[in-house]
């Protein structure tokens, strides 16, 4: 960290760190972690610790709120097997009754160190949050530690040790000091930087350097569940090089000695698509995501998606969510720029690298618009503001009455404010600046050196202003507070397309519903969302408002036929045709807790699917938006892929489309 970073944030913990009792106060004790994975594959991880103490009462604490989590997410409830001893006895502990993540004990007089050993037991599904299958494993450090409470994060120092299965391969951005077979001992750390380093291990593990001139190393680290699994083909190795290079261009210089992106290959390990690290990011698709067409998009999106959070929730982050340690609840009302404007960035790399073609970039994007203009009635309740205050409630919200309650809605909505943004830098300036410009003054200051640097609203609005003048207090303000039904689309208006609706299936949006996750997709026509796995037919959620939640149907029911006929998405999405042709309401046979009714939905306009559409009145700011901006010999990776050069992957509208989540 920058010294004046510390100064800003550190200032705070020092009276807090100095009546600690019972640890020893001198900076320079290092606390030993070891943690043993040799069980990873039943989903049990061993670790012990040694931590110096004193005699006399003293407090421990699990950590609680995990930075890139933005909520209380710390998994105490998979800690297990918890023992304590000291000075040869074993002591009795106590959890606090308000603080479920603190425990007290005193250390035994003779006593200068605590011994703890624990184990972490992984989730067993991986919508569950499991971190391990039988062939490999993600370690979180944060869940397989105890730390003193009242001591910052940074000024506590951890040496950890960790053992593999045999015969596992590793990666990670932690420096290693020595290896012997299985058991990797790393340097001493600070706690704030273990907790940044997840480690990713496997039976099958596959490096990829990705070589980009002028710049320090970035690699690829994979573990799958299949040697196959880490076929990642020659082009998509390519592109990830350009999206490093893209990514420096963009923001000019990098806040990291070098990278590591961990990609974990798994139907068995979850979560989450990926968590963000100042030098790494965690990422996490199915086995089968390099070799199947839309897995792999978005597979890449997610890896260009966390590398941009290298600078934008790493490198710079709003106040409220640069907490001193983790205990102290977080703030997460500039959520719109953490994730919003990281997921617009994203999506602009993943296009500029080829990772997206420019007709997959347009088709995302316009997924993104219609899900919050169509299908988001809780629009005309919750504005963006809350939603994003909200964020710790709604990441673990159920799905069902997602479209009434929202959900975290300031990543697609933020990405939409992020484009307007452009556009209005762009008018301003008689198109001599954009948001690139931004994005340089603002998140290009550290370069080579992980470093943190908090951020309020007030300082993103003047760095605005610097670029741009205009009323950008004004403009944000309007956008999170608006309750509006409808979505801010001016942005893609400004950029010279439009929304539409037609039966034309979004490629992209409907690859990754099929084969990610499982579910059909009617928000736009009846408003349905329907679970497609073993054709299950359950309803996710009823759009209110549309025909269907008209009808009386609700989540939580299952579809069972559809005039007739066995319930399946493509006899659903023939009756939708059939009823366009005849004007008759659909027959849905709906089983609702063991009771059996037919409800008779009305709608007559055939299947609806969002797509973006030039309007010629206007220049194509998003085609000047995804050009690429790196220098480079030869033709854009766009270019190559359109034009079917070797090793490029046909546009999605041509491959065969499969199922989703």
């Amino acid at each position: 960290m920058r010294n004046h970073s510390l100064t800003r944030i550190g200032m705070s913990w020092v009276a807090v760190a100095l009546i600690s009792i019972g640890v020893r106060s001198a900076a320079a004790e290092t606390i030993r972690l070891s943690v043993d994975l040799s069980e990873a594959p039943r989903r049990i991880f061993h670790a012990r610790l040694v931590i110096p103490a004193t005699p006399g009462p003293l407090t421990l604490v699990y950590p609680k709120w995990i930075p890139g989590e933005h909520g209380p997410t710390g998994p105490i409830e998979n800690l297990v097997g918890l023992k304590f001893t000291a000075a040869g006895k074993t002591l009795a502990w106590r959890r606090d009754d308000v603080d479920m993540y603190a425990f007290h004990l005193e250390a035994p007089a003779g006593a200068n160190a605590l011994e703890v050993e624990l184990d972490y037991v992984s989730p067993s599904q991986a919508d569950q949050g499991s971190t391990a299958s039988a062939q490999l494993a993600v370690l979180n450090w944060n869940q397989v530690l105890l730390s003193p409470k009242g001591r910052a994060p940074g000024e506590l120092t951890y040496a950890a040790t960790l053992r593999l299965p045999a015969g596992w391969k590793f990666g990670t951005a932690l420096p290693v000091a020595k290896q012997s077979g299985e058991t990797i001992e790393f340097a001493p750390v600070s706690l704030t930087t273990l907790v940044d380093s997840p480690v990713l291990g496997g039976a099958h593990f596959r490096t990829i350097p990705l070589r980009v001139s002028g710049l320090p190393s970035h690699q690829i680290d994979m573990a799958g569940d299949s040697e196959s699994a880490l076929e990642m083909p020659a082009s998509m190795v390519e592109n990830c090089g350009r999206l490093v290079a893209e990514a420096n261009a963009l923001f000019g210089t990098h806040p990291y000695r070098s990278y590591r992106f961990l990609l974990s290959l798994s139907d068995h390990v979850g979560g989450f698509l990926g968590l963000e690290h100042h030098e790494s990011s965690d990422n996490r698709t199915p086995e089968r995501s390099l070799r199947t067409d839309g897995l792999r998009q978005l597979t890449g999106n997610v890896l260009a998606h966390e590398f941009v959070h290298a600078w934008n929730g790493k490198y710079r982050r709003p106040a409220g969510l640069a907490t001193p340690d983790f205990e102290q609840p977080m703030k997460g009302n500039l959520l719109w720029v953490y994730e919003g404007l990281t997921e617009h960035l994203g999506n602009v790399l993943s296009a500029r690298s080829g990772l997206y073609t420019p007709e997959e970039f347009r088709e995302d994007l316009a997924s993104a618009a219609a899900t919050l203009d169509r299908a988001r009635p809780g629009r005309t309740w919750r504005p963006l503001a809350d939603t994003a205050v909200s964020a710790q409630v709604l990441y673990n919200a159920p799905g069902a009455w997602i479209s009434w309650r929202r959900g975290t809605d300031f990543y697609n909505e933020g990405l939409l404010i992020w484009l307007e943004a452009d556009g209005i830098i762009r008018r301003q300036t008689q198109n001599r600046r954009s948001l690139d410009d931004f994005l340089r003054r603002f998140y290009g200051g550290s370069n080579g050196v992980p470093g943190l640097e908090p951020y309020t609203l007030d300082e993103l609005v003047s760095a605005l202003q610097a670029v741009a003048p205009y009323d950008w207090k004004g403009f944000f303000d309007a956008r999170l507070s608006s309750t509006s039904p409808r979505a801010p689309l001016g942005g893609i208006e400004a950029s010279g397309w439009k929304l539409t609706y037609t039966d034309k299936p979004n490629e992209i949006a409907e690859v990754i519903d099929r084969e990610y996750r499982r579910v059909a997709d009617f928000s736009y026509s009846i408003g349905l969302r329907v679970r497609t796995r073993n054709e299950d037919g359950q309803i996710l959620d009823a759009v209110h408002g549309m025909p269907a939640a008209r009808a009386g149907l609700a989540p939580g029911m299952k579809l069972i036929a559809v005039n007739g006929r066995q319930w399946s998405a493509d006899e659903l999405r023939s009756a939708l045709r059939t009823a366009k042709k005849t004007r008759k309401p659909l027959e849905l046979l709906v089983e609702n807790a063991g009771f059996y009714r037919t409800y008779f939905v009305n709608y007559t306009e055939g299947e609806k699917y969002p797509h973006l559409v030039r309007d010629a009145s206007r220049p194509d700011l998003l085609r000047e938006i995804i050009k690429p901006r790196a220098s480079g010999p030869g033709t854009s990776p766009n270019e190559q892929r359109q034009n079917g050069r070797p090793g490029a992957s046909a546009p999605l509208r041509e491959q065969a489309r499969r199922g989703s989540t």
